[in-house]
């Protein structure tokens, strides 16, 4: 019994056969996907958008709006976070069995905190993108430079070169 390294290639290689003769006979790539796909089982979307912590049964912790301050929301959160992490072991001290709601306390803190930095995310991605084409342009006229550079001395070993000859 015969049995192969690698399975057999799908049937739709041949729609490439004489890609190399005449690129434009590949076929078109299937126009992307909008609105709702399933994927594995699951349903998924293609709209990107956050949820709001009303819309997960949330409550919401820092003002609604546009026009958040996240530095000073992040601040506020975190102390709360702290003040009621203080809260959680002295209850625990002193009233153990009154820990639930301090924990689920905490809980909608955290979910508060995770929401606001994840709204934070395309801002973040943005200024990634920014700064990794700042570093391309830097690179790029690095590389300029560094070949003017080299032309230059190019330049002047030929003239060099030229001028050791016609002295001979």
């Amino acid at each position: 019994m015969a049995t192969a390294t690698y399975p057999p290639p799908p049937p739709y290689y041949r729609l490439y056969k004489d890609y190399s003769q005449n690129p434009k006979s590949a076929p078109e790539p299937p126009p992307p996907i909008e609105g709702t796909y399933v994927c594995f089982g699951s349903n998924y979307t293609t709209d990107d958008v956050l949820p709001t912590l009303e819309e997960q049964g949330v409550r919401q912790l820092y003002p609604k709006g546009p026009n958040i301050d996240f530095k000073k929301e992040l601040r506020s959160l975190n102390r709360e976070l702290q003040l009621h992490i203080l809260e959680l072991a002295d209850v625990l001290v002193e009233r153990p069995s009154q820990y639930a709601r301090r924990v689920e306390e905490i809980s909608l803190i955290f979910k508060n905190l995770h929401h606001l930095l994840n709204s934070l995310r395309p801002h973040q991605a943005r200024a990634t993108l920014i700064h990794i084409l700042e570093l391309q342009i830097q690179r790029r006229k690095q590389a300029v430079e560094d070949i003017k550079r080299r032309r230059e001395e190019a330049r002047k070993l030929l003239k060099e070169s030229i001028a050791t000859l016609d002295g001979n």
